[in-house]
């Protein structure tokens, strides 16, 4: 199956969504401001491409133009203005892991907002909002218990493969030190992979868990509208109160969003 070419000229969205990244294509508006916030266990890695503008990462400023890449690592707080006040900025942006909430505000005292679950939909990730959310809290239950397990062997084959690497390299004997290392590797390659399924259940039933039951799961704004699909939903937002602007104007404020 071949795989699919995307055009950041022409791509405005979210190209990958999966626990263990988000990536988009972004075309940020003219004089456009994002919202003071941060990513509880992401790292974002920022990437322009074309235009210019200005990144605010734990209250230090600089300008970046096409080429040039920053990162806002995890509760690192962040804020990012499009310094064209007639062109779009277009960046690559990538969020490692994309776990909900993958936003939080910050107020202006960097303190945390409580936490804001945002539709999947956002995030160009539909969801099957068919499945009762009952359905969703026992699979995430199951994926729990069984992170449970994996958890349990990963931790017997780390005791007893580290007692072998300790023998093997003692004997000098670097091929065994090898296969318990290549041991080791593969139970932290399977848990790994039962925690990203344990993530992608939680991505599916935290946004939905205080849905009412039947209530259709509508695209939210203040605070979560980082990613709102082209075409769906393009307001922007003012910053919540509270929220840091760094002597915004009005019109900037207007267009201030998540990022």
């Amino acid at each position: 199956m071949s795989f699919q070419i995307y055009d950041y000229r022409t791509t405005n969205s979210n190209v990958l969504i999966t626990p263990e990244i988000r990536a988009r294509l972004y075309h940020m508006k003219p004089g456009q401001v994002d919202s003071w916030h941060s990513h509880d266990l992401g790292h974002e890695v920022f990437l322009i491409l074309e235009g210019q503008a200005e990144f605010n990462i734990d209250h230090t400023k600089q300008i970046l133009g096409p080429g040039q890449m920053c990162i806002a690592r995890a509760d690192e707080i962040h804020q990012v203005r499009n310094m064209l006040p007639d062109k779009e900025t277009v960046m690559y942006l990538s969020v490692t892991p994309h776990v909900q909430p993958t936003h939080t505000g910050r107020t202006d005292a960097d303190e945390k907002m409580p936490p804001n679950f945002t539709p999947n939909a956002n995030y160009n990730d539909p969801t099957d909002l068919s499945i009762p959310v009952a359905d969703l809290l026992a699979r995430h239950l199951d994926a729990a218990d069984q992170m449970v397990e994996t958890a349990r062997a990963f931790a017997v084959t780390q005791h007893e493969m580290a007692d072998a690497l300790h023998k093997a390299r003692a004997a000098g004997d670097m091929a065994a030190a090898e296969q318990a290392r290549n041991a080791m590797w593969d139970a932290v390659y399977l848990l790994h992979k039962q925690l990203y399924a344990l993530d992608r259940v939680w991505n599916e039933l935290a946004p939905q868990a205080t849905e009412a039951a039947g209530a259709p799961q509508t695209m939210k704004k203040a605070n979560s509208n980082y990613d709102l699909v082209p075409g769906v939903a393009e307001e922007l937002i003012t910053p919540a109160k509270g929220t840091p602007n760094f002597e915004l104007t009005q019109q900037e404020k207007k267009n201030s969003r998540f990022w």
